[in-house]
């Protein structure tokens, strides 16, 4: 018996995508976020392919793409009222909310918890897709466990192109940072993860919100583990870059910086995530700043921490997080 050749697709038909999804396969596609490696949240086999490809822990929940709000209640059940004040206000959109879950929602989906992490993506093509689908899909993001997250076909294809059948082009994600995610503990609002929706912003809706701490073993939701995000060379967050630079003269550097030039003697590759200083543009710009340093065989990437709010606390979250233990 002859081993499956795989191939790969960049496509924007949404017809082969939907075919492909409907057979069992799974597909790349894109969201306002990043991208995801999507499957049929009914079939056991096409999720069991996901947490392959991806290398995913089985204890790490996976979050469930609806096409609309109205049909929350065919995926969750005794939803706070809050849950759905954060629904009326923020979907489609990259909020994700962590909900008690219908009996028929797979365990293998929920890493064996009683909760469903679910949202309304909002992505043209996603939607176009979701809508023409009897079935809500499974997309964790497309890319190896623990890796950068992937903000463009291309970034999938680099990771995925011998083993994914179909990658679906929605062109550069908008917003560049995986969603929010909120769940609820005795009815009270909880940040399990920092996302490409400020804490402050929700609070404006629904009040304070206590932050959850990140969990290595049993993570309540997706995105909760201490070291994910990262890139295979080695990061070093520090106040000041020029002394960093000063103390490794020998090595190849990237410096990846929030709005300004650093000015050295040394060579080094440099990546300015937004000249203007705006959070939001450099939180879009994050991962794929840090893919092509990632990509230039570097001794290490030295950054620093940035403003500490709004899109700044999400993006600092995550360059905590790539940092090797």
């Amino acid at each position: 018996m002859h081993a499956r050749k795989y191939f790969f697709v960049i496509t924007r038909d949404l017809n082969q995508v939907k075919n492909a999804l409907i057979k069992g396969d799974i597909i790349a596609l894109p969201t306002e976020t990043v991208y995801g490696l999507a499957a049929n949240v009914y079939s056991d086999s096409a999720v069991e392919k996901v947490y392959k490809l991806k290398m995913r822990p089985a204890y790490n929940p996976l979050i469930v793409h609806i096409a609309k709000p109205s049909i929350l209640e065919k995926v969750a059940k005794n939803i706070p009222a809050k849950a759905r004040e954060l629904a009326d206000t923020f979907w489609p959109g990259p909020l994700t909310l962590v909900l008690d879950k219908q009996v028929q929602i797979p365990d293998r989906i929920t890493a064996g918890k009683k909760t469903v992490a679910v949202r309304v993506p909002n992505h043209p093509l996603a939607l176009q897709l979701l809508n023409s689908l009897n079935f809500p899909l499974a997309a964790p993001s497309a890319n190896p466990f623990g890796s950068i997250s992937p903000t463009s076909a291309e970034h999938v294809a680099l990771y995925f192109k011998n083993q994914l059948n179909f990658i679906l082009d929605g062109g550069p994600c908008s917003l560049g940072l995986e969603s929010t995610i909120i769940g609820f503990e005795n009815n009270k609002p909880m940040l399990y993860r920092h996302g490409a929706i400020a804490l402050d912003k929700i609070e404006k809706v629904i009040g304070p919100i206590q932050i959850k701490n990140q969990s290595d073993n049993k993570p309540s939701a997706p995105g909760m583990l201490s070291r994910h995000y990262a890139p295979k060379t080695q990061i070093l967050i520090i106040e000041d870059i020029s002394v960093a630079l000063a103390q490794n003269p020998y090595k190849k550097i990237g410096v990846l910086s929030f709005q300004k030039f650093i000015s050295s003697n040394t060579e080094i590759h440099q990546e300015v995530l937004s000249i203007s200083g705006d959070l939001e543009e450099a939180a879009k710009n994050l991962y794929a700043a840090l893919q092509r340093l990632d990509q230039m065989n570097l001794d290490i990437i030295i950054t620093s921490i940035f403003p500490e709010k709004g899109l700044g606390k999400t993006i600092n979250d995550r360059l905590k997080r790539a940092i090797k233990d």
